[in-house]
């Protein structure tokens, strides 16, 4: 039976303000892809990111381009080889895997050989902010058993302590999404380890982190912007100590799990974390959890309404998503 893709651009308000090193947002744009055969509809999500060149109209139409293959029965290993890593193949190759599911009655863990999902703890996000405002921040997430930090560059080490002062029992990893600057890396690296911080994503920019090989890492440094696919793996030796797996990145699911598998053969610490998406998003990146360290899929956590159905979390737990969500 023939294939039909279509798609949707849906927007989703979030939870006051979300702001990095970047700039701040106070919404998401995502992208949705659904292909039915007739009885069954899978669906994926993505979200076109600016950083990597990407917008919802660019992202629309790298999807749109594959409606004819889709139509003609084509698989997520053809996929791979025919679209670059990215948000758009993220959206296709997570619903050719629902719809796989759905019309085979099997669940997608299973299609993918993985251990079933299990509950799991995920990060919880502090917006950047001055110190105080994210002192204040950390006080009313301190009850969070994992909090991930936004810095930006000059004035950390006051944030990281603030936060650190604010919310004493909770574990830190934090993110600088290549904000730091090569005569601050030791500084800021020695105020995270005083302040019992356990990762660092992304301190200096992608393409001009070649000092990481050469200084200690106090506290283990984490691959973002650096890594997007198995084909960046060799660049990051003797830089960082763990990569961040997003499926945006990776262009979905499939390249994800390879990938998970083959930074772990390697000795790299995994963490499995997420563009600002809704609980679409997160349900595939919930497969991946069995390999990872560190897990940040708060985005419905950061949005003022999320889709039905959502996934549920318990506080900061994160529950497997049903099949009626994804999968």
């Amino acid at each position: 039976m023939a294939r039909s893709l279509s798609l949707t651009v849906e927007r989703f308000p979030i939870a006051g303000a979300f702001t990095i090193s970047r700039g701040s947002r106070t919404e998401i744009a995502v992208v949705v892809a659904r292909i039915s055969d007739g009885p069954h509809a899978g669906w994926g999500e993505c979200v076109p990111y600016p950083r990597y060149g990407e917008s919802v109209e660019s992202v629309q139409a790298l999807i749109e381009a594959q409606g004819d293959a889709i139509a003609a029965g084509i698989g997520r290993a053809e996929l791979m080889e025919r679209m670059p890593a990215g948000a758009a193949r993220n959206a296709l190759d997570c619903a050719l895997l629902d719809l796989e599911a759905k019309s085979t009655g099997r669940r997608a863990w299973e299609i993918l050989g993985l251990p079933a999902p299990a509950p799991a703890t995920t990060a919880y996000t502090l917006s950047l902010g001055t110190p105080e405002s994210m002192g204040a921040a950390a006080r009313a997430a301190a009850a969070r058993p994992l909090l991930k930090v936004k810095l930006g560059g000059e004035g950390d080490p006051a944030r990281i302590t603030a936060v650190r002062a604010g919310a004493p029992r909770s574990r830190l990893i934090v993110d600088a999404n290549e904000a730091w600057r090569p005569a601050d890396v030791e500084m800021n690296l020695a105020a995270c380890l005083e302040a019992g911080v356990e990762l660092i994503e992304q301190p200096l920019p992608a393409g001009e982190d070649a000092l990481l090989a050469g200084i200690a890492h106090p506290v283990p440094v984490c691959a973002d912007e650096s890594l997007h696919d198995r084909a960046g793996l060799d660049a990051l030796a003797g830089r960082y100590d763990a990569v961040n797996i997003k499926l945006d990145k990776t262009g979905g699911l499939t390249e994800a799990t390879l990938l998970a598998q083959a930074a772990r053969d390697r000795g790299l610490t995994v963490m499995v974390g997420c563009m600002l998406g809704t609980s679409l998003g997160m349900a595939p990146a919930t497969l991946l959890t069995h390999h990872a360290e560190f897990i940040d899929l708060d985005g419905p956590l950061l949005l003022a309404r999320d889709r039905e159905p959502p996934l549920r979390y318990e506080g900061s737990t994160i529950l497997p998503p049903g099949a009626d969500l994804w999968g």
